[in-house]
């Protein structure tokens, strides 16, 4: 557990060129969105910046909060009412900061999302795929022990602590995996297009399900939360080791 406190401003800087947030073209701003106290002592981490993790939080004592899904999406509606309100007039009024990072936390080649998932599940990583904002954020590699596709999916269970939806594809075995967490379903001609034996994300749309049959790939959806878990914890973590401060992980309940 730390003992120091950083500089917010340092904090942010730091975070901001450790995740080389500027190569990116999002849907959202990466950064510090919600400025409170000047300095962290102790920094809690979560998936989503919703309300319960505001809460949660702010119960834990935190002075910033780090998420992979924060706020001000591209085509929201921007008054600042209802649920939007009750979210930042809770983290105004305690003084706490909100860092979110999105597509530069899928992508890192060692504490991102995907570089996390594949640590979890034991798969090698031979390349990325998969462009999303001029950046490749998927990766593919595969299994040192080729699995059932059946018994994967008990890999994932096991692993993630849910069910995954399979679709079966043609091959008797997995052995070459893509994979890219959260709603990555529409990379699922790309991971095809790689040749491996299935693909693995978060979730699925109607649409998948055809396109796995046709192109014959193993389908996989483990859960947009499930499968971005891991990237958020690490470089809570990460950034506690580096400054000296404290770090806490909440992990709440979600299904999807």
């Amino acid at each position: 557990m730390g003992t120091h406190v950083v500089e917010l401003d340092e904090l942010v800087t730091f975070t901001n060129d450790f995740l080389e947030v500027d190569r990116f073209r999002d849907y959202c701003p990466n950064g510090l969105q919600v400025e409170g106290r000047a300095q962290v002592g102790h920094l809690v981490s979560g998936v989503t910046a919703s309300q319960a993790l505001l809460e949660a939080a702010l119960e834990a004592g935190a002075d910033a909060i780090l998420v992979h899904h924060g706020y001000f999406w591209k085509g929201e509606a921007a008054p600042v009412v209802g649920i939007k309100q009750r979210r930042l007039k809770l983290l105004l009024a305690h003084d706490i900061s909100l860092l979110a990072y999105h597509l530069p936390l899928d992508a890192h080649p060692k504490l991102g999302n995907n570089a996390c998932l594949g640590l979890e599940l034991g798969l090698s990583v031979e390349g990325q795929f998969g462009d999303a904002g001029g950046v490749a954020i998927g990766l593919h590699g595969g299994l040192d022990t080729p699995m059932k596709p059946g018994a994967f999916a008990d890999h994932l269970a096991r692993v993630l602590g849910r069910r995954p939806l399979h679709v079966p594809g043609e091959g008797a075995t997995v052995r070459t995996v893509a994979w890219c967490s959260g709603a990555a379903q529409g990379y699922i001609e790309a991971a095809a297009d790689l040749g491996v034996d299935a693909f693995v994300t978060g979730e699925a749309a109607e649409q998948t399900f055809h396109l796995a049959r046709e192109r014959g790939i193993h389908f996989y959806a483990a859960g947009h939360h499930a499968t971005e878990r891991y990237g958020v914890a690490a470089l809570g973590a990460f950034l506690a080791e580096q400054f000296g401060i404290r770090h806490t992980f909440i992990d709440l309940e979600n299904p999807i």
